[in-house]
């Protein structure tokens, strides 16, 4: 990959980027922040944009995963249709103007520095698009073997747990890479099939502005894990587990559900995590 590819420019690169100024800004519990990047995306990745078109084209390259070559060469074979009929005037404004945005709002001086660990696959993906709208003068070695690339991206079985596959797209998704990053980079573990769960019910409930359907499932929640520390007690006669049952008791009994936010997820989130840690102490 050229060391001269410009990543203020690549439009996976920069939402990345955002999302981590958010994890971070959220993590040192400066909300105001959070909410000038949530305000950059929202106001330049707005449907019908350029920018957001390409976004989605992108972010179907960099994480879907297909089972076959042939799948792969016909959805690189939509991609290019698709990049070819974007107006690149309009997204290089478009561009311009989030490069603008980000120096001016969010005054992050480690901003651009933030470490994104597929960069490569990235900028690969980037060339590719800017390569495919090039047409006849595009360089044509190049871009044979960045679609190789981008076919083996394709056909490799990701592990980031597909959180948003359910979501209704009315609803902001964002929430979801937020917490994700939030929780993963806080608690250095991946979310577990009850916690996804969890968050997913989480985001549907921002269009219900009762918010029942999350307070039933934060109750349920709350239920089972009780129930399974009784069981726990039973089960063991450690001194050090049983400080921990009653550790996680003492929260959950504690816990509240008069105002369901961020914080309160997250703290389910981590009870969550604790039972099961239990549960595997106690089965070894």
């Amino acid at each position: 990959m050229s060391k001269s590819h410009n990543k203020k420019r690549n439009v996976g690169v920069i939402y990345e980027l955002l999302l981590r100024n958010i994890s971070d800004c959220l993590i040192r519990d400066d909300k105001p922040a959070a909410q000038k990047a949530l305000n950059v995306i929202e106001k330049k990745f707005k449907k019908g944009s350029e920018l957001y078109k390409e976004f989605r084209l992108f972010n179907a390259l960099i994480k879907s995963t297909v089972s076959s070559s042939s799948v792969a060469a016909a959805i690189l074979t939509e991609a290019k249709q698709a990049a070819r009929r974007c107006n690149v005037s309009a997204l290089n404004k478009e561009k311009s103007l989030l490069i603008r945005e980000i120096n001016h709002n969010l005054q992050d001086s480690k901003f651009y520095h933030r470490r994104i660990p597929e960069y490569k696959m990235y900028a690969t993906i980037q060339t590719l698009l800017n390569d495919w709208r090039k047409g006849d003068d595009a360089n044509f070695s190049r871009t044979i073997q960045y679609e190789s690339k981008v076919v083996e991206n394709l056909l490799e079985k990701k592990n980031v747990p597909n959180l948003d596959a359910d979501v209704n797209h009315d609803v902001n998704s964002l929430v979801i890479n937020i917490m994700t990053e939030k929780i993963n980079k806080r608690y250095k573990g991946r979310l577990n099939n009850e916690q996804i769960d969890l968050m997913r019910d989480y985001v549907f409930s921002l269009s219900d502005d009762k918010g029942d359907k999350i307070k039933d499932t934060l109750i349920g929640v709350k239920d089972n894990i009780l129930s399974d520390l009784i069981l726990f007690r039973e089960d063991t006669k450690n001194d050090v587990l049983l400080d921990k049952i009653d550790v996680v008791r003492e929260k959950l009994l504690n816990e509240s559900f008069d105002n369901i936010n961020d914080e309160s997820i997250s703290r389910f989130l981590v009870l969550i995590k604790l039972r099961q840690e239990l549960k595997e102490a106690l089965s070894e």
